[in-house]
């Protein structure tokens, strides 16, 4: 069985995740939380193996949230769900510790094939983060190669 937090200030989208997860055999919304002090409160007296969390919320905001898990003793796979899919904020949370990147526009039978992926240890990106996260590195390497040629020249 795999055990989940769902992590969102509106009540309506918590209710759906569960929904939509309690429709399978092997997934299992074990608490849901409306603010990041409560989802690292939840993780700590659940101890899910996935985090579902969104990025935007009062209070202590989902990358302060991620943040708190990456520091606890158990850290489930953590997969941010969000409508905001801006480069800075994919790459903000991959480096705070995200196992994942997911858009609320998700279909809801992808979702639920994804976090069996990231309850088995991999990484998941919606296709819009893995363009951006593409796009970032190509930019960077560009980057790099204008610089070394700025140096070779002189």
């Amino acid at each position: 069985m795999i055990r989940v937090v769902v992590v969102d200030d509106e009540p309506m989208v918590c209710a759906h995740l569960r929904t939509i997860l309690g429709a399978t055999d092997d997934v299992r919304v074990v608490d849901e939380a409306f603010d990041g002090a409560a989802a690292v409160e939840a993780v700590i007296r659940h101890r899910p193996d996935v985090v579902l969390l969104d990025l935007r919320m009062p209070g202590v905001d989902g990358l302060t949230a991620l943040g708190r898990i990456a520091r606890l003793t158990h850290r489930p796979a953590v997969v941010v769900l969000t409508t905001f899919d801006a480069d800075e904020y994919v790459l903000r949370a991959l480096r705070a510790g995200a196992a994942g990147f997911l858009l609320k526009s998700t279909r809801p039978g992808d979702l639920i094939g994804l976090v069996r992926v990231a309850a088995d240890g991999h990484t998941v990106l919606s296709p819009q983060a893995t363009q951006r996260l593409v796009s970032a590195a190509g930019r960077q390497d560009a980057g790099r190669d204008r610089a070394r040629a700025a140096c070779s020249a002189t």
